[in-house]
């Protein structure tokens, strides 16, 4: 989990991780986002 002080030198959170799990967690609903997103348009034009 510190993958962000090995590319880049730096440690916003001193080292625990929580940088990158919120990083991790972003990167998630955003993809949850995009999928249910084609879900909904697709159950929509379907229907037609």
């Amino acid at each position: 989990m510190d993958f962000i002080e090995q590319w880049f030198g730096v440690s916003p959170d001193g080292g625990d991780g929580t940088t990158e799990l919120l990083f991790f967690v972003i990167i998630m609903v955003l993809l949850a986002a995009i999928v249910w997103r084609r879900w909904i348009t697709h159950r929509k034009t379907r229907n037609f």
